[in-house]
C-alpha cells in the first residue's frame, strides 16, 4: 500500500493505494474508499520515426583491372571502420583482409580481390566512411 499526501486549495488530502490491478484502482481518500477506473492513455512519441527510401542504385562491387597499377578500395556501404589490418608498404595477396567495417551492427571484412602492395591508407579505427569513400590504394 502506498500513501500520497496532497494539498489542493489549502485542503489536506491523505491518499492511500489499496490495490491496482489493469486500469482498476481502490484508493482511500481521507477515510473513505473509492473504486476508480482510469482511461486508456494515448501514447504519443518523443522521438519522430525515420523513413528512409531505399537506394536508387545498387552497390558496385570492386572491380580489378590487372592492367592498372592502382586499385582503389572504396567503401561498399556506410558504416563505421572497426579494424585496419594493413599499413603503407604491406604485401597483400587475394582473400587477405584488408578492413573490417561495421554497418548496421554486421561486421563486413572487406578483403583484397588482388594480390599487390599497399600503397595509401586513407582510413583509421573507429572512422565512418559513406558509401564509395576510398579507404586504401593497391598498387
Amino acid at each position: 500500500m502506498k500513501t500520497f499526501k496532497f494539498k489542493i486549495h489549502d485542503n489536506n488530502y491523505k491518499v492511500n493505494l489499496l490495490s491496482h490491478e489493469g486500469n482498476i484502482l481502490d484508493l482511500e481518500v481521507n477515510g473513505t474508499k473509492y473504486v476508480v477506473t482510469l482511461r486508456e492513455d494515448v501514447k504519443t512519441t518523443k522521438t519522430p520515426t525515420l523513413v528512409r527510401s531505399a537506394s536508387k542504385r545498387p552497390v558496385e562491387p570492386l572491380k580489378v583491372n590487372p592492367s592498372t597499377k592502382k586499385t582503389k578500395i572504396l567503401a561498399p556501404i556506410p558504416g563505421t571502420i572497426m579494424i585496419v589490418d594493413v599499413k603503407v608498404g604491406d604485401k597483400v595477396k587475394v582473400g587477405d583482409r584488408l578492413v573490417q567495417l561495421e554497418a548496421m551492427k554486421m561486421e563486413n571484412n572487406i578483403t583484397s580481390e588482388k594480390s599487390g602492395v599497399i600503397s595509401a591508407v586513407h582510413v583509421v579505427k573507429d572512422q565512418r566512411v559513406l558509401q564509395n569513400e576510398l579507404m586504401l590504394e593497391l598498387e
